[in-house]
């Protein structure tokens, strides 16, 4: 956990290279350290992650409706007291993300890098965690680095309240994507609300982009 989100923080927030090649380097850190330590640790199980059941998808839609709405509801009530324009320059700069590949790049963090983040952090950190800590100390670590895994991309791009807001914003959501994972047993509905929250962030950078 520390190094893949370390790695991910030197690259988002120091190196900064673009788009496809961050993408690449979460892959690795997210996805292939996850699958070569499950090789070498028997007791770490990924293949349960991925097993279908139909009852948490109901749940999951009506939950990711609402977070669309409450994210979407926050920043046009909050956009009446604060700039936003900086994310535009923030993006381009930092991450890469312009006019011209906007779209590919919603649709990527949609469905692609939302499957990523709900892997690392509740499949392989959190229920692995709850089954050799305390459930409470499990809930709070995988969150927390949830959390502050996004630090180093957002740096800049907010004044400090509003920053930690957002980062308060971020635990609290991976609270609820773990209750989701631990109730289901799997990451099909915390991915499934995870990209609701990703449609409603990529309609405020169509809206901030024009």
């Amino acid at each position: 956990m520390v190094l893949s989100c370390a790695i991910m923080a030197f690259t988002d927030g120091v190196i900064q290279p673009g788009y496809a090649a961050k993408s690449v380097t979460k892959l690795v850190m997210f996805l292939l350290i996850p699958v070569l330590v499950s090789r070498s640790d028997k007791e770490i199980d990924l293949k349960s992650l991925f097993r279908f059941q139909k009852k948490g998808i109901g749940k999951a839609l009506i939950l990711g409706i609402g977070i669309f709405v409450l994210i979407l509801g926050g920043y046009f009530l909050l956009s009446a007291f604060m700039d936003f324009s900086g994310i535009v320059g923030a993006l381009s700069e930092n991450a890469g993300v312009r006019k011209g590949n906007f779209l590919f790049v919603a649709v990527y963090i949609s469905f692609i890098n939302s499957l990523l983040e709900e892997f690392f952090f509740r499949g392989f950190l959190f229920l692995n965690l709850k089954k050799q800590m305390r459930r409470l100390h499990a809930y709070l670590i995988s969150s927390l680095a949830f959390s502050v895994y996004h630090v180093a991309m957002m740096i800049g791009w907010f004044d400090l309240w509003l920053f930690l807001l957002i980062l308060a914003g971020l635990m609290v959501g991976g609270m609820i994507f773990n209750y989701l994972d631990e109730d289901q047993g799997n990451i099909y509905t915390s991915w499934f609300t995870h990209m609701f929250a990703n449609f409603a962030i990529n309609t405020i950078g169509f809206i901030l982009m024009k």
